[in-house]
C-alpha cells in the first residue's frame, strides 16, 4: 500500500491512474481524500506488485510534477480500513438474526425497510469480507466496498516537504 501526497489540481488522479495503465501494473485501489493542509489531497493506492514492481512504481510516481511525497505504508506499522455498505434479505423472522450477525462484527444497521436492512462496517478486508461471508445466507441484494484508507501508526507523519514541493 502506498500513500501518497499531491497537490489538489484538476486531473492529478488521472494522471496517477493513467502510470498504472502505461506500465500494466494491478492497481486494486485508489482513494483520494483531503488532508489538514489546503491544496494537499492524499492518495492511498493499493496495487498487487512485488517489492522490485512497488519500488518501480514509487519512481515513476515521483516523477509526476504534482506528486509531492511518496511511501510504501508498511502492513505491522499501518493501520487501514475500508467501509462497506451491504443491502441484506430480512423480514420480521430474520430481522434479529441478521442484526445479531451485523452486531458481532461491530457493524451498524443505518436503515430497515420492511423487507431489507442495510448495514454499514468499517475494518480490513479480511473482517469485511467475513461479514458478507455470514450474511450471503440471508441473501445479499445489493453491496458496496470502499477502498482502502491508511495512517501510519504513532508519531510518523507523512507530511510535504517544507523547501523545494518535492520529496
Amino acid at each position: 500500500m502506498l500513500s501518497v501526497l499531491v497537490q489538489d489540481v484538476d486531473g492529478i488522479i488521472t494522471r496517477v491512474s493513467a502510470m498504472f495503465t502505461r506500465r500494466s501494473y494491478n492497481l486494486v485501489s485508489l482513494v483520494s481524500a483531503k488532508t489538514a493542509t489546503e491544496g494537499i489531497n492524499r492518495l492511498t493506492i493499493v496495487v498487487d506488485a512485488d517489492e522490485k514492481s512497488i519500488e518501480q512504481i514509487t519512481k515513476q510516481l515521483n516523477k509526476i510534477i504534482q506528486v509531492l511525497k511518496v511511501r510504501l505504508l508498511e502492513e505491522e506499522s499501518t493501520i487501514a480500513r475500508a467501509i462497506l455498505m451491504v443491502k441484506v434479505d430480512a423480514n420480521n423472522e430474520n430481522r434479529p438474526k441478521v442484526v445479531d450477525a451485523a452486531n458481532i462484527f461491530r457493524a451498524r444497521v443505518v436503515d430497515v425497510a420492511p423487507e431489507s436492512v442495510v448495514i454499514e462496517a468499517t475494518g480490513t478486508p479480511g473482517k469485511l469480507r467475513a461479514l458478507l461471508d455470514v450474511l450471503e445466507p440471508f441473501g445479499v441484494r445489493e453491496m458496496i466496498q470502499s477502498g482502502q484508507i491508511a495512517l501510519n501508526r504513532g508519531r510518523k507523519v507523512l507530511a510535504p516537504a517544507e523547501s523545494s514541493g518535492k520529496k
